[in-house]
């Protein structure tokens, strides 16, 4: 396994452009995040928003994380939720995900929440796992420094503040939600799926969220499902992307195996396999 990078690293290598590519885990299991942080990837993020994990189960995923080397972040409830920031980095996360910031106020409480006094809030305690390794001082001192702060761009409100959201002090990236932001701009009820993901006014909102980042030299990130936009993106300044969650990753290969076999089975000239209808029809 190579070294693992500091998260000062990890993030001066994503603003000189080195891609790092990563994944969602939506599935509570430490297990399938221990697997998955052997696979190759450079970052996992634990979705505590829409994952069913407590806090017990986060310690766990984040040690697993760890095992294999992968950088750590973890979506939390958003940015007024001192107790999920608090207990993911406290359990060795390496940064945190803040959704649904729509003002530049929002944006540094989210920050505040992250750093060590003096540039923050953040409450110091030990022992802790984020500790472990190098002691109070040594994770303490250098913690404003490595922990990654990315807040989710997902909202019309956010777009139209994006320059006073952009500049504010201590936002290290921030991470494109189409999905939410397509709703919240109402293109899910103007265009036909998947049309609004290439629609002009999705190109404007995008646009201006990418030259707020480069005034500011903030990390640009985005959340998509498989690889087959990855290149454009990565064209377009967007060097952290997702390519879906642990469980699309179940999906898709299931869906893949379950096609083969049918051919497999339709082939050997017998009475072929039908799949029971599923959700991967």
């Amino acid at each position: 396994m190579s070294e693992t990078l500091s998260g000062a690293e990890f993030k001066k290598q994503l603003r000189a452009g080195t891609p790092k590519i990563g994944l969602f885990l939506n599935s509570h299991s430490p297990v399938v995040a221990e697997q998955i942080a052997h696979s190759g990837y450079d970052w996992l993020l634990v979705d505590s928003q829409h994952g069913p994990m407590g806090y017990e189960t986060l310690s766990a995923m984040l040690a697993a994380i760890s095992s294999g080397g992968a950088k750590s972040l973890v979506r939390v409830g958003g940015y007024s939720d001192r107790p999920g920031i608090q207990q993911s980095l406290d359990s060795g996360a390496d940064g945190v995900l803040v959704p649904y910031i729509n003002t530049a106020e929002e944006a540094r409480q989210a920050v505040s929440c992250t750093r060590y006094p003096t540039a923050g809030t953040r409450s110091v305690y030990f022992p802790q796992r984020s500790m472990n390794k190098a002691g109070l001082l040594g994770y303490a001192g250098a913690a404003n420094d490595n922990v990654i702060t990315a807040l989710q761009v997902e909202t019309a409100d956010c777009i139209k503040n994006i320059d006073e959201i952009a500049a504010v002090k201590g936002v290290d990236l921030l991470f494109l939600g189409q999905n939410d932001l397509c709703m919240s701009m109402g293109l899910f009820e103007k265009y036909k799926f998947p049309d609004m993901y290439t629609s002009p006014e999705l190109m404007e909102a995008t646009d201006k969220l990418k030259a707020a980042a480069a005034k500011n030299n903030v990390i640009l990130g985005l959340f998509l499902f498989g690889t087959s936009r990855v290149g454009e993106f990565l064209k377009k300044g967007f060097p952290l992307i997702s390519l879906g969650n642990d469980l699309h990753h179940v999906l898709t290969q299931t869906g893949a195996y379950v096609n083969d076999v049918e051919k497999v089975s339709k082939e050997a000239g017998k009475t072929p396999w039908v799949r029971r209808t599923s959700a991967l029809i």
